[in-house]
């Protein structure tokens, strides 16, 4: 069996890779929200980053990457703190998004505007460009975000107080990190930037718990939801993501996690019982396929990798917007 996986075609690798890591993330949601419904936000922020922390150090300490840390970069140093304060940003916006939200299928949907601020971005930072195609991709994500959102006389407190203007803000604070990535960084391996994200958040996290003087005696069931939701995002996610850039574009792995509502909506109402409204569900397969015509356009013109990617940390295609694993 071993020997069967090892002598796959590298492109059936990297798509089985890229769709475990979609099957990850998009149980983050699910089991981020039925943790939030029993225990309150900072409570869960520490033990989901906590269990994360674990999951990552184990797999840097028995890998040996642990040791690359000592010697990075003073500049790399530096951008590891930016990236770490505007990860902290992203991932405070998502989970407040997914516990003021009804239905967790909605934020993932949502954040398929991501791909949108990345190429806005990148043309205002990095001088690229896009094309036809690729607007049509744009102006069709930003109507399925305006269908999933649109309630008539809605104020700013509702799109927040609904979670949606927390899950945009995510989006931006996540792209922001993405184009300052690909600016700056060059010498960070994936699992050190994981590891730093981690850290960050978890000391936010710590710092709420101590602040407000919240106990840690939570029920078992959010342990477990914590535990396995942190073990599928942060880590298994990260990996299988990182690891599916070995063999396919990021432009194809990108494709496949736009997909990923729809696996939590399947996860909602199979785990939650929760389903969302029809027009919901339109408009997120209405960015679904938004996502996916924005990727075709910046394929179409070459403005992605050729061949697999050697080392990820180094060479991906990071103008193709991945998710953050766990959030």
């Amino acid at each position: 069996m071993k020997k069967y996986l090892f002598n796959l075609n590298p492109a059936i690798k990297g798509t089985g890779l890229a769709f475990l890591a979609t099957l990850g993330m998009a149980n983050v949601y699910v089991f981020s929200k039925a943790a939030l419904l029993e225990i309150t936000f900072f409570q869960f922020q520490f033990y989901w980053f906590v269990f994360a922390l674990i999951w990552n150090g184990i797999y840097m300490f028995t890998t040996g990457l642990v040791r690359k840390i000592p010697q990075l970069e003073r500049r790399s140093k530096i951008n590891l703190v930016i990236i770490g304060i505007l990860e902290l940003l992203a991932s405070v916006s998502l989970f407040l998004a997914i516990q003021m939200a009804d239905n967790p299928t909605i934020v993932s949907f949502l954040s398929n505007a991501t791909p949108i601020f990345v190429t806005l971005l990148g043309i205002r930072f990095l001088g690229e460009r896009f094309n036809t195609i690729e607007a049509i991709g744009i102006l069709l994500t930003i109507g399925g975000v305006v269908m999933i959102t649109y309630t008539r006389n809605m104020t700013l407190a509702q799109f927040f107080g609904n979670g949606s203007g927390w899950i945009i803000l995510s989006s931006l604070f996540l792209s922001i990190s993405i184009i300052f990535a690909k600016k700056n960084i060059k010498k960070l391996h994936p699992s050190i930037l994981t590891i730093n994200r981690v850290v960050f958040i978890l000391v936010f996290a710590v710092a709420g718990v101590l602040i407000r003087q919240e106990s840690l005696a939570v029920p078992g069931s959010a342990i477990f939801n914590t535990m396995a939701g942190s073990f599928l995002g942060p880590f298994l996610t990260g990996l299988s993501q990182y690891s599916a850039l070995k063999y396919i574009e990021a432009s194809r792995a990108m494709i496949i996690q736009s997909t990923r509502g729809m696996f939590v909506l399947i996860g909602s109402m199979v785990y939650l019982a929760i389903a969302p409204t029809y027009l919901q569900v339109t408009g997120g397969i209405i960015t679904i396929a938004g996502v996916i015509i924005m990727t075709w356009g910046k394929i179409r013109t070459g403005n992605k990798k050729t061949g697999p990617v050697t080392d990820p940390a180094l060479q991906k295609d990071i103008s193709q917007p991945l998710d953050r694993p766990g959030g």
